[in-house]
């Protein structure tokens, strides 16, 4: 396997910049504007030329030979902010009100940028593109780039997420199945309303969402088999006013996440009748919305065999870990997944001083040495996967081939 040498210190303080600046200045899905701007113009400081607007504001951009037919691997970085307000005290935290970089996407850029880097000075033996795309928190923004041609003769994917679960040089790397479906719902119950004092008059909308939301719980412990992961949650209740009035109005909104499509459609089904056992039962009405989510990521065998070696190589095999349990945490990476083979892995990222501030909250950081460890096994992992695509009898020899357009 060809090596790629470690970041030297000016990378280092480059990404480290990069990351700085992002979180300074974050963006809302399919808002990356100024994002995507920089991204390209740090892409030309390195004279790598890009195509820009992909599914609205991503980025594409590719290195070595365009040959129709050649070995093509493709890396993928997140680039969207949350809607949360900063609590860190960072001086470069986010200017922008009531918008943060709290899940790492920051620094997913600039590893993506610091492995485009690396694999600038060495001749590949294929061609990598450089994906950054927009809106992964909630909106699917890999749904678009696809369709706008990112994954046009490539072969497969690879792609990591901070994780601060982990240590710092920890890789976690698990084929198969390692998130869940990530699909949402709303509940309305509807009745006439009334005055507080006079219930019998009328039927009462909250009781209605009480029981219901009581109720929900035994879908889970009752109706799901108990060797499969699924949680459903309420998230939010909306409805009442004055404390004399009887709502005439109550909307639950929820998630629901599986991990197997059999338990998905177990909880969907569940959801529905118990939303329906209102109606007689409190003498109201009800509706019942899904909004679909994403798909489980499923990591292909073939491509998380070489991601755990080149892992290996970079921080050393007692430091390469493996997720025996999926995460119920969604990621839409799992739609390029559904394209080709590929593999997520996850940086140990563990923060020295905020360890309570976990991802998506307002005091999220991470320990940004890991910027070093994502760009070295990103770049390496690519260099790998298209030795292995002309390897006779490599992992995944023929990908290409049944892939490019």
């Amino acid at each position: 396997m060809k090596t790629l040498p470690t970041p030297n210190s000016q990378q280092i303080e480059w990404m480290r910049d990069i990351r700085r600046h992002l979180h300074r200045y974050p963006e809302l899905a399919f808002a990356e504007f100024a994002t995507a701007q920089y991204i390209a113009e740090q892409l030309g400081k390195l004279g790598i030329s890009c195509r820009e607007q992909v599914g609205r504001t991503g980025i594409v951009a590719s290195l070595g030979s365009r040959e129709t037919g050649v070995p093509c691997v493709a890396l993928r970085a997140d680039m969207d902010a949350l809607p949360i307000t900063e609590q860190t005290g960072l001086p470069f935290a986010s200017e922008t009100p009531g918008v943060m970089h709290a899940c790492g996407h920051d620094g997913h850029v600039a590893m993506l940028l610091g492995a485009a880097a690396l694999l600038k000075e060495t001749e590949l033996p294929g061609r990598v593109v450089f994906i950054f795309q927009p809106a992964e928190e909630g909106d699917g923004g890999a749904q678009g780039m696809i369709a706008e041609g990112a994954l046009d003769g490539v072969g497969s994917i690879f792609a990591g997420h901070i994780d601060r679960n982990y240590g710092l040089n920890e890789i976690v790397v698990q084929p198969g199945l390692i998130s869940a479906f990530t699909d949402e719902f709303s509940i309305e119950i509807r009745s006439q309303g009334g005055h507080a004092a006079k219930p019998h008059e009328t039927a009462d909308s909250i009781l209605a969402a009480g029981q219901l939301i009581t109720s929900i719980q035994g879908i889970v412990s009752r109706e799901v088999h108990p060797c499969l992961p699924a949680v459903i949650t309420v998230g939010a209740i909306k409805g009442g006013g004055p404390a004399n009035v009887i709502a005439s109005q109550v909307v639950l909104e929820g998630t629901i996440r599986t991990t197997s499509p059999e338990t998905r459609a177990v909880c969907i089904a569940s959801l529905q009748r118990m939303t329906k056992a209102m109606e007689p039962l409190h003498r109201v009405e009800t509706s019942f919305i899904l909004a679909e989510g994403y798909p489980p990521v499923i990591n292909d065998p073939a491509a998380a065999l070489i991601a755990a070696e080149v892992a290996a190589g970079i921080v050393g095999q007692d430091k390469v870990k493996g997720q025996p349990l999926p995460s119920l945490g969604g990621e839409d990476f799992s739609f390029f997944l559904q394209k080709i083979p590929g593999c997520l892995v996850r940086f140990g990222a563990k923060h020295t001083v905020l360890h309570d501030a976990p991802a998506h909250s307002p005091r999220f950081d991470f320990d940004e040495r890991v910027l070093v460890t994502g760009a070295l096994f990103l770049a390496q992992t690519a260099i790998r996967a298209l030795e292995c695509m002309e390897e006779p009898r490599g992992p995944l020899q023929g990908t290409i081939n049944r892939n490019a357009n």
